[in-house]
């Protein structure tokens, strides 16, 4: 596959339970249909908003299969195959690559605070073990320590490390990033609120929380964007702005999960240590939701 269709609208997929927490399997099969017909340009299955952290392994594992199957080959799978295990995250890279996946996106190891050194060796293994197209995902904010381009740098050497998801929100790291990885290196947004500015810095699309939820609008500001329709891919974020400010009221996926619920796509529930959110935050998604034309 090439490594122009991970690009644009990208949504990192909820998990959808049932009201006791299994899994939702149906809810996720019809969630994953919706988005691609809505426009979504490609499929992030089990990262940090489709709860990875509480996920057992062989969910884990069932939710990329299931992404993989229902994708078809329409839109690409960037798996979500981080762990702050190197061997697990090998594992979970593996078995994504023997079901089909096109790609892996791989957090930086959370809790362990490893050092620039530790991080390049972990990385480093897992592009080794796993022939597929590489997405590190730098989240200082969740896992404490922050992939620094001079490190990306060293990673983007290997072959099958092709780009990151960048959720620091730190707008000058585009560039940093470029000039220490090359031209060719994919850079995402992780991190809504940034987009427009992001792509204008270099990058190519965004991992998107509110595109499980507005996935045509999501959409519809990436392909203007490309198209050169600066004005109407600025229209759209700020409309969106008020929804993005909501997902992120209270810890992500809750706010997101609530909103789907209100769509019909799924139950609102989180596993703990995730609580469900609080009535104020409900009623500014619902809010949101209503003035972006998203929910009537």
């Amino acid at each position: 596959m090439s490594l122009s269709r991970f690009q644009g609208s990208m949504t990192a997929l909820i998990t959808p339970m049932t009201a006791d927490g299994a899994l939702d399997e149906k809810a996720f099969v019809d969630f994953v249909e919706w988005q691609i017909a809505e426009g979504t340009e490609c499929l992030v299955p089990v990262g940090t908003t489709g709860e990875s952290p509480t996920l057992s392994h062989d969910e884990h594992k069932r939710m990329v299969e299931l992404a993989v199957q229902t994708a078809r080959g329409r839109v690409p799978v960037m798996a979500g195959a981080g762990s702050n295990s190197t061997a697990e995250a090998i594992d979970f890279g593996l078995h994504a690559k023997s079901v089909g996946a096109d790609a892996l996106l791989v957090v930086a190891p959370y809790y362990n605070k490893p050092t620039q050194e530790g991080l390049y060796l972990h990385f480093l293994a897992i592009a080794d073990a796993v022939d597929l197209p590489m997405f590190l995902y730098n989240v200082p904010g969740r896992s404490v320590v922050d992939i620094m381009p001079e490190t990306m740098g060293r990673l983007a050497k290997h072959r099958n490390v092709v780009g990151v998801k960048d959720a620091t929100a730190n707008l000058t790291r585009p560039y940093h990033q470029r000039r220490a990885c090359g031209e060719d290196f994919i850079q995402i947004s992780g991190e809504d609120h940034t987009i427009i500015s992001h792509l204008a810095a270099g990058g190519h699309g965004c991992i998107s929380v509110t595109a499980n939820i507005a996935p045509r609008l999501c959409a519809e500001m990436h392909r203007a964007w490309r198209g050169g329709q600066l004005a109407e891919a600025m229209r759209i974020q700020e409309r969106l702005i008020p929804v993005h400010d909501a997902m992120f009221a209270e810890t992500s996926p809750g706010p997101v999960k609530y909103a789907a619920s209100l769509l019909g796509r799924g139950t609102d529930h989180c596993r703990l240590p995730l609580s469900p959110v609080s009535a104020a935050v409900k009623e500014q998604v619902r809010a949101a939701m209503v003035g972006a034309g998203l929910l009537n």
